[in-house]
């Protein structure tokens, strides 16, 4: 790696302290199981190693961003440009779905839709680190047609351009109307065909595998436990009774965790983040985590939110009744994604209360108020309920 190992300075992040479902956390998983520690490794010699392995030539610099799922990492290349580098997280993805979300990625970008595409990645062999150059074959290797997604050892990595931005101000009606068109124009694009191996955000997937996970953990309190699986199973119950009463469904390709913290706007409108969590679903799932506040401000985020996506696409309004069972399930999820990454030594860090009784009285208190919603007359917009 010539005189890059000694020009090199490395600057870490920090991880959140924030217990919020923002940013990658939360994220859909596969049901495979977590190595202990995946990370343990991966220093910055080996992030950098990597980059290197497979055909970008780095300038030593570094800065770990905030991401508790993955570890991601700007990379400065050696042309002076910067790029960002997704190590995923081992055995929550296959190598099938990692490669779905990349080809969606390049798919909306061949259609004019701002996405961040996967760079193309080249194996060079004597970049490969000296730990696994004498490595079985197959350890280091490429995949995709691209290809974009490199293999080192237990490591799966992509790069990625560097897009900066900011928040969207959904405060503003016409960045409400853009992002709505966006997202119209990005949903045009997820209906031309299915995942053929990602998940579907639903209650069967999402919602019941992520119960029966937290029913088998020891982190859900003894004496928290029977209260706490009977509301479970009654929200999910009502969920499943409001997605069965919107006859034929259109499940269509979803960015799948649309929230304003995977948004960034720059000049030019926005872009997402990734599409770490793409999925199968409804369109309202993209929509209904823009919406905050009061009634009056729910709804008026809504029309301008539908005003410039039905521009662009049409929207089944049968659909706002899924916004509260599709609420249900990412609570219900979120404390199973917590459970299978505590053995993460970031994870009882940043959510020490997690384990607690108070935790789990709390998370039964909203799943109540989340049945009394779902319990409403199938005449009333839950989604304005105050």
């Amino acid at each position: 790696m010539g005189l890059r190992h000694d020009a090199r300075g490395t600057l870490k992040g920090v991880w959140p302290n924030q217990a919020m479902p923002d940013h990658d956390d939360a994220p859909l998983s596969s049901p495979l199981a977590d190595s202990q520690t995946p990370y343990a490794d991966l220093t910055p010699d080996l992030v950098l190693d990597a980059i290197e392995a497979f055909g970008h030539r780095v300038d030593g610099r570094l800065l770990q961003l905030n991401s508790y799922e993955n570890r991601v990492f700007q990379i400065g290349l050696d042309d002076g440009g910067m790029a960002v580098a997704k190590f995923y997280r081992a055995s929550r993805w296959t190598d099938d779905q990692i490669l779905e979300e990349h080809d969606f990625a390049l798919e909306l970008m061949e259609a004019e839709v701002p996405a961040v595409p996967p760079l193309p990645l080249a194996l060079v062999p004597e970049r490969v680190p000296a730990t696994l150059a004498q490595a079985p074959e197959g350890t280091v290797r490429l995949l995709g047609t691209l290809p974009s997604l490199g293999v080192l050892g237990l490591h799966r990595l992509a790069l990625t351009p560097r897009r900066g931005g900011r928040s969207p101000e959904l405060e503003d009606p016409e960045v409400l109307r853009w992002l709505g068109r966006f997202l119209g124009r990005l949903h045009t694009v997820g209906a031309r065909r299915p995942f053929a191996h990602r998940l579907t955000m639903g209650v069967a997937e999402t919602g019941r595998s992520a119960r029966d996970s937290l029913a088998d953990s020891p982190l859900l309190p003894p004496d928290q436990r029977a209260m706490w699986l009977g509301v479970a199973d009654q929200a999910l119950d009502l969920a499943d009774e409001a997605f069965a009463r919107v006859d034929g469904l259109r499940l269509r390709r979803l960015h799948g965790d649309c929230h304003p913290g995977n948004i960034l706007w720059t000049p030019d409108g926005p872009h997402f983040v990734d599409l770490d969590d793409a999925c199968m679903g409804p369109a309202v799932q993209d929509l209904w985590m823009l919406l905050s506040g009061e009634r009056a401000e729910r709804t008026r985020q809504l029309d301008a939110l539908l005003d410039g996506y039905e521009s662009v696409c049409e929207f089944d309004w049968r659909e706002l009744k899924l916004i509260e069972p599709l609420r249900t399930v990412r609570l219900i999820h979120h404390s199973a994604w917590i459970a299978r990454r505590w053995h993460d030594p970031a994870f009882p860090a940043a959510f020490p209360w997690f384990d607690s009784g108070v935790y789990w009285q709390q998370q039964a208190d909203a799943l109540r108020q989340q049945i009394e919603l779902m319990s409403q007359s199938d005449d009333t917009p839950t989604w304005l309920i105050d």
